[in-house]
């Protein structure tokens, strides 16, 4: 009887476990390979070779020059997008969260906020990138106000097609990603224990920081996974926001390909996979994710 349950269990398994091998694992060895490959001028040669990324790597002895410090600042200024982002987006998701689990006591209402908070992702992200484009601008709706308030002399130029445009669009893409598994972290909290702490003179802050944030972990790691993952291979928003002027390791992977230098675009989607990994599994780390859910 526990075989043949054995094998219903594994039957229920096989279909998503195909669309994963076939969806994921598939194409992930085939970038591995690909980035072992020689290329020229005017095609891919099969055939195993480090040139890749020996070409991402070159100049790695100290004080070298030329394309080690461009993969450096490009790695460096990717790196501080997705720290940025997701400090911004965990504040805000975490001020979000709390404010809808804790002080929003009707079920319907909670619900009409999540629907209002998930009306933006109706539309393609790349419609939501460009309707900043005339708010900030140099003639933009902000500029303007601040000028016919006598705030400013003149535009401010930094509004628009700059690091802080591309945060405040990945701010507004994601912070939903780090709002909902927070939120559902601090519905599951059991509202004894916030008594229990007001019961024991604890203030609202002291509340928050020793009782619900230490709860709501679990939400916070997943979030975070989430925001960290999506902003270190988005190209797309940096290319738009930043005005093709700041430069990030997804953007140069589609670069490369569209120049159709696929082993290098491979080798560089490698480096960034083992990064975005390394950086996952420190999150892991701070909370066992399978004990918790």
């Amino acid at each position: 009887m526990s075989a043949r349950k054995g094998w219903v269990a594994w039957l229920q398994a096989g279909p998503l476990a195909a669309v994963f091998l076939v969806f994921f694992v598939v194409p992930l060895l085939l970038i591995v390979m690909v980035s072992f490959w020689q290329a020229t001028d005017y095609e891919l040669i099969p055939a195993f070779t480090l040139q890749s990324y020996a070409d991402i790597f070159k100049g790695c002895g100290l004080g070298g020059e030329g394309d080690l410090c461009v993969t450096l600042k490009t790695y460096a200024s990717t790196l501080k997008f997705s720290f940025l982002v997701w400090l911004i987006t965990a504040v805000l998701g975490f001020a979000l969260a709390y404010f809808m689990a804790f002080h929003v006591r009707s079920t319907l209402v909670q619900t009409v906020l999540f629907i209002i908070c998930t009306v933006p992702f109706w539309t393609s992200n790349v419609i939501r990138m460009i309707s900043w484009v005339p708010l900030l601008g140099r003639n933009g709706l902000v500029n303007q106000t601040l000028m016919g308030m006598n705030l400013i002399d003149q535009p401010i130029e930094w509004l628009l097609f700059s690091d802080f445009s591309v945060i405040l669009a990945f701010v507004h893409l994601y912070t939903m990603f780090m709002i909902v598994p927070i939120f559902n972290s601090m519905m599951r909290i059991d509202r004894a224990l916030i008594e229990a702490a007001r019961d024991n003179g604890a203030t609202a802050w002291q509340t928050v920081v020793h009782v619900i944030l230490p709860l709501t972990r679990t939400g916070l790691i997943i979030g975070s996974i989430f925001v960290v993952a999506l902003v270190m291979g988005d190209f797309v928003t940096v290319g738009v926001m930043g005005g093709q002027q700041i430069a990030s390791v997804g953007k140069i992977i589609q670069v490369q390909a569209s120049y159709l230098q696929f082993p290098a675009a491979a080798a560089n989607a490698v480096i960034l996979l083992a990064v975005v990994l390394m950086m996952i599994w420190a999150l892991m780390r701070m909370v066992n994710l399978r004990k918790e859910l």
